[in-house]
């Protein structure tokens, strides 16, 4: 059983070397959808729930734990696209708290992924400028995950071109509730009072108190839903659904939505005359 298992693993590195996806959204090329992008109209924050990868490798006839690892090209180009337009903030969907209910196989998986991938990138995520952050219930991580989480924010903490934030063990309401338990034990210790408690105030007390919020909201593989991510934080964010599994990601994607995101008008309640 276990010389079985050997072999599919060695299969799907294998293939995994072969695979080079890619999933235009147009006939257009990277460069020609590059070239029509304005530097000065990009958003601060781009917001990425990196959705479709088990999906795809069961295309293909692979484990899930497959399309996560094929998943890492698509990370990098993300982060190489929010680098070359000049974006602040990028922030993905990592593991969300409902993963944990996952087959323990594809979780340990992840976890060795998540280590193994901290590893060998935080030298280039360095030489890019880009400084690592997370949020979510990172104390319910391995232990190996904390360390390797840990070492790799410490040896970015001093870039400042791009602030690339993992949510990990996230959850939009658990970070929610957080906030308010926080804000009450205040009011209850007499530091501040109910009347003083506005949108500020709790926007300070989420973890993302010290990013802004997201400008543009992305999800992969189709489905039209936010599934429990920055729930506060994307109130007014714009919303983009791509039809391509994560795997197949690439910075062609990334610019089309940017550009598509460009042509909208954000009116936030008042009329088009208004604005």
């Amino acid at each position: 059983m276990k010389s079985v298992k050997k072999e599919s693993a060695k299969k799907e590195t294998k293939e995994l070397e072969n695979f080079t996806a890619f999933v235009p959204l147009s006939s257009r090329t990277k460069e020609e959808v590059q070239g029509l992008l304005n530097k000065t109209r990009m958003p601060s924050h781009v917001a990425l729930i990196m959705d479709g990868n088990g999906r795809w490798a069961k295309q293909r006839g692979f484990s899930r734990i497959f399309g996560h690892k094929n998943a890492v090209k698509a990370v990098r180009e993300a982060i190489e696209g929010c680098v070359e337009m000049g974006i602040k903030y990028l922030t993905l969907y990592t593991f969300s708290t409902e993963n944990w209910q996952r087959p323990e196989d594809e979780i340990n998986g992840l976890m060795q992924l998540l280590v193994s991938t901290l590893r060998s990138e935080v030298k280039e995520l360095s030489e890019k400028g880009v400084r690592l952050g997370a949020i979510g219930e990172l104390e319910s991580l391995p232990d190996k995950c904390q360390i390797q989480l840990d070492e790799s924010i410490a040896k970015t903490a001093h870039n400042d071109r791009l602030v690339l934030t993992l949510a990990l063990s996230y959850s939009g309401r658990t970070e929610m509730k957080t906030a308010i338990q926080k804000i009450a034990q205040k009011v209850e210790q007499g530091e501040i009072k109910s009347n003083q408690i506005d949108e500020d105030l709790i926007a300070k007390h989420l973890y993302t108190a010290s990013i802004p919020d997201p400008e543009l909201l992305i999800r992969t593989s189709g489905e039209m839903r936010i599934s429990n991510f920055l729930l506060w934080q994307v109130a007014y964010s714009e919303l983009a659904f791509l039809d391509v599994l994560w795997p197949d990601f690439r910075k062609i994607h990334l610019f089309e939505t940017l550009l598509n995101y460009q042509n909208r008008e954000r009116r936030f309640g008042k009329t088009s005359e208004q604005i």
